[in-house]
């Protein structure tokens, strides 16, 4: 039907969004990460900062939606067998722009998708191409009331994966996956943590504000304020250290361990170092305190030094490559007074930042890291001294990582106690046992699951 996909970019794509963002889902829908590749356009091309952003609305657009897009399209393509990959992309970023944003006017769609079409491909793609968005034009898109089983009709209009609303609906109920998968594609918020070894959130708010950003609070952890109004990685402020990205829901983790400034702390897979930064800003210098920060790969423990740089906490950082589960080579038992495991996780509470996990991930790659999340937890235990502190969390929402991990821990581990996880506002996210949940519609930040545990 058309010219191969894997050609070079031509000059007349690097000054257009949409031809663009065909070469970049092309290469997430083979596997790459689309923040990677998105960033790696965007430093190639010539676009404006209007331009920059369509680009990356429909990249992130057509990852989040693209069950509905293929539900939506399907019935118009005779042979998808044979359609080109980077075609069946461009149908899907019209077909989002026509369905998903309002400002821009359907003829203008039509437009540029038949001249990307003509200029990549040839006079044959661009009639199949004119003649699939016309129809759909005429026909209308079909209703997701046509599917019966509602299970699958929520997969389809939320473009989540069957087993995931699935499993959810086995653990949660159906009223809660219900609010879950609809609030999943929403926009992300710019959420940053203050740096309270330099200043203040009023402090910071003031900076923010007078170089143009707009800052509000957040209502799950002081540290953390919301930014809008430009990317915040570029301002004064973040270069001065006075602030770093950081989730909401993952700054709640460190205030569970109870640091004193004298505590000797090790972060067990800590890259790229935004917990152990924050931990950092409770220890004292002076008293001995330190953070030792473990990760598994060097490049990324050049990640924690940076960001520990950055910030000003590196006195009380020490940064080592080491897989966790092999601790015992490098550390006594009863070292640390306190234990943070951020575990490797399937990472479904971050579905809103890297949409593209739903249709990467199974849940057997949730069973297979829940062994790996076991095994760090066996290997870290005998290293935290007696009335020390274990704060374990992952940043996905299944039941098969998070409670069961901690469960099945406590049933070997009688010298270990469950207690619950304080949050400083006092949140409403507990279950019976004291374990922390929060989910992505709780309060729009990522989903995050953290236990707390004594050891006694």
């Amino acid at each position: 039907m058309s010219k191969k996909s894997n050609q070079k970019i031509a000059n007349w794509e690097l000054t257009n969004p949409r031809a663009l963002s065909v070469r970049v889902l092309e290469k997430v829908h083979n596997g790459a990460y689309s923040n990677l590749q998105l960033d790696s356009m965007i430093k190639q091309a010539n676009l404006s900062e209007k331009n920059v952003h369509l680009l990356t609305t429909m990249v992130y657009g057509v990852i989040q939606h693209r069950l509905t897009l293929e539900y939506w399209l399907t019935p118009f393509i005779k042979q998808p067998q044979k359609l080109d990959a980077w075609v069946r992309e461009l149908l899907y970023i019209s077909l989002f722009q026509m369905q998903y944003l309002d400002k821009i006017p359907d003829h203008a769609i039509l437009d540029e998708a038949i001249n990307i079409a003509k200029r990549r491909g040839h006079d044959g793609t661009r009639k199949f191409v004119t003649g699939v968005l016309h129809a759909i034009q005429r026909q209308g898109l079909a209703d997701f009331e046509g599917i019966e089983e509602e299970t699958q009709r929520l997969s389809i209009k939320t473009s989540l994966p069957l087993w995931l609303i699935e499993t959810l609906n086995n653990q949660l109920g159906w009223s809660k996956t219900v609010a879950i998968a609809s609030a999943i594609n929403e926009a992300p918020k710019q959420s940053v943590r203050v740096n309270h070894e330099l200043t203040s959130p009023a402090a910071v708010t003031k900076l923010l504000e007078d170089d143009g950003y707009h800052v509000a609070s957040s209502e799950v952890t002081p540290d953390a304020l919301l930014v809008s109004g430009g990317h915040v990685a570029g301002s004064q402020a973040f270069q001065d250290g006075l602030l770093t990205l950081q989730d909401e829901s993952a700054m709640l983790m460190a205030p569970s361990l109870e640091i004193m400034p004298d505590s000797k702390v090790l972060d067990a897979a800590a890259a790229p170092g935004g917990k152990t930064t924050q931990i950092a800003t409770y220890l004292g210098q002076a008293q001995g305190g330190h953070v030792v920060a473990l990760d598994i790969h060097d490049h990324k423990a050049k990640l924690i030094k940076e960001n520990a740089n950055r910030l000003h906490v590196a006195d009380r950082i020490e940064t080592q490559v080491l897989d966790a589960r092999k601790v015992s080579e490098k550390y006594e038992d009863e070292t640390f007074d306190r234990i943070l495991v951020d575990a490797p996780c399937s990472g479904f509470g971050l579905l809103r930042r890297k949409p593209e996990i739903r249709y990467e991930k199974t849940l057997q790659d949730s069973y297979q890291l829940q062994k790996i999340q076991r095994a760090i937890l066996e290997a870290v235990a005998s290293k935290l001294k007696k009335g020390g502190r274990l704060v374990y969390g992952t940043c996905t929402i299944l039941q098969s990582e998070n409670e069961d991990v901690i469960n099945d821990f406590l049933a070997s581990h009688s010298e270990f106690k469950l207690v619950p996880t304080k949050t400083v506002n006092n949140l409403d996210v507990l279950d019976d046992q004291g374990m922390l949940h929060v989910y992505p519609d709780d309060f729009q930040s990522d989903g995050f699951f953290i236990a707390t545990l004594v050891k006694q």
